[in-house]
């Protein structure tokens, strides 16, 4: 691609298995992308075994490797690499304890005064 005289090489857009650091595989189509100022690969999974169509925004720096293959081969990969749905992470109340204050003889609330 030319512009303004000067060649600039095409973006990224190519069919690739993904390897994440921290041992996570995607696949998918990977494009190069630009989000607040920063570049970013932008992860679009295709739709598989009842999931939906998938996009994830990578930082190339958490990228360990990237090996460009065919849209057959990286949607087939995608239904094994699928990625978990992001969710509330949903933490049990906790409940407070009831005291049962009539049961002890000696407890010091005094249930009959005015304070």
């Amino acid at each position: 691609m030319t512009t303004g005289g000067v060649q600039t090489p095409p973006a990224f857009d190519e069919w690739c298995i993904v390897e994440l650091l921290g041992h996570r595989r995607l696949a998918g189509r990977v494009r190069e992308v630009q989000l607040a100022g920063a570049g970013f690969l932008r992860l679009d999974i295709p739709a598989t075994d009842g999931h939906g169509e998938q996009t994830q925004y990578i930082s190339p720096s958490s990228v360990y490797a990237m090996h460009p293959t065919t849209e057959e081969i990286a949607t087939a990969a995608a239904a094994n690499f699928r990625p978990q749905p992001v969710s509330r992470w949903e933490l049990e109340a906790k409940h407070a304890a009831v005291v049962d204050r009539s049961a002890d003889p000696d407890d010091d609330v005094d249930d009959g005064g005015p304070w």
